[in-house]
């Protein structure tokens, strides 16, 4: 592993460390391409929790279907409770860094695509933003392998990523603890530009293997500066159902009758 860290090519150098080395790329490349299914729908629980205030939970599925060459679908799809119930957020991610996200609102009957400069807009007033829910392709970042650290008693390996076109991110640096013998960040922190200390911090526990592939089963998602945190529970999840595309257009986020057969 310190041999590994060492492997350096010539790099920009930003303060005393550089953007990126080989065994950093190589290991954000195999994070992205570890195994995670065809498809997969998820029954998940969202639990927000302030500083000093009572807790609120929210209960959505969740729909993911790799399309291949780094396209990639998601539709989140809330059911409880009834004042948010039918909220849909549709994403999809393309080749490179464009993407489009949708977002439904029963209550207005109204689609709205989210502009890429609301990435930093908090979804469904959660400590997740937008931008946390789209895909991120590896050559987006620069990416360097800090060295080895432990997240508890489990060790894990510093990758500090940075965009390479800066206007494409709220983040200016995120730097994730990755457990190699699964290829899951356990701890990422997020660093909003214009500040040197995370802001963020999303943490990955209850890890089991699901028909075959690794599945995080609970996350959370700090907000370090205001103590408030978003849970996602994991309660049932399951894999290869061969998701209709269907399911991830426009006009079956309004409708969710066609989805209803694939929830876990």
């Amino acid at each position: 592993m310190i041999a590994a860290c060492l492997l350096m090519s010539p790099v920009a150098v930003l303060g005393s460390e550089p953007l990126s080395n080989p065994a950093g790329t190589a290991l954000a490349q195999a994070v992205y391409d570890r195994p995670n299914g065809n498809d997969f729908s998820a029954l998940v629980v969202m639990t927000l929790q302030g500083k000093a205030s009572q807790s609120r939970q929210r209960v959505l599925y969740s729909y993911a279907k790799e399309k291949g060459a780094g396209e990639r679908w998601t539709l989140m799809r809330f059911i409880q409770p009834d004042d948010i119930a039918g909220t849909g957020l549709l994403t999809q991610d393309h080749p490179g860094d464009a993407s489009d996200q949708w977002l439904y609102l029963p209550a207005l009957n109204k689609v709205r695509r989210i502009s890429s400069s609301r990435k930093g807009g908090r979804f469904v007033g959660s400590d997740f933003f937008y931008e946390d829910l789209l895909d991120r392709e590896v050559d987006m970042d620069h990416h360097y392998l800090r060295g080895t650290g432990s997240v508890g008693k489990v060790p894990c390996e510093i990758l500090v990523s940075t965009p390479r076109d800066p206007d494409n991110s709220v983040y200016s640096k995120r730097v994730s603890c990755i457990y190699r013998k699964i290829l899951i960040p356990l701890k990422v922190e997020l660093f909003e530009r214009g500040r040197e200390k995370p802001s963020k911090m999303l943490t990955a526990r209850r890890i089991k293997k699901i028909q075959g592939y690794w599945s995080i089963l609970e996350s959370t998602m700090y907000d370090l500066e205001s103590g408030h945190r978003t849970q996602l529970l994991t309660e049932n999840i399951k894999y290869d159902q061969d998701l209709p595309d269907r399911l991830f257009t426009r006009r079956d986020l309004t409708d969710d009758t066609n989805e209803k057969a694939y929830r876990p």
